[in-house]
């Protein structure tokens, strides 16, 4: 269960990398987000901890899908900005502490 939750948002990831237009070399996008080259630096570092442990510390639910995911500078700290589809299909944006 672990790893599938891993491959999903492993695979979220690699999503979003594909869909980050070309020649977003700058280590911050508009309003203050970091490209997905920054993200994948920061959880290699540690500087960030992983979605699935952030939404698991959070208590969301497994079964919660991840659409999106962008690590932004929010009040002096780093927050993951996440769409998600919750198992009744409600769509909805959650803003959670990245560290």
């Amino acid at each position: 269960m672990k790893n599938a939750l891993f491959s999903r948002i492993l695979s979220v990831i690699v999503t979003a990398a594909l869909l980050a237009p070309a020649g977003s070399g700058a280590a911050f996008a508009q309003g203050g987000c970091w490209d997905n080259s920054t993200i994948q630096a920061a959880l290699a570092e540690g500087r960030i901890q992983p979605v699935a442990s952030v939404l698991a510390r959070e208590g969301i639910s497994p079964s919660t899908q991840v659409l999106n995911v962008r690590v932004c500078e929010q009040g002096g700290g780093l927050v993951y900005v996440l769409a998600v589809l919750e198992s009744s299909g409600e769509a909805r944006n959650l803003t959670l502490n990245a560290q």
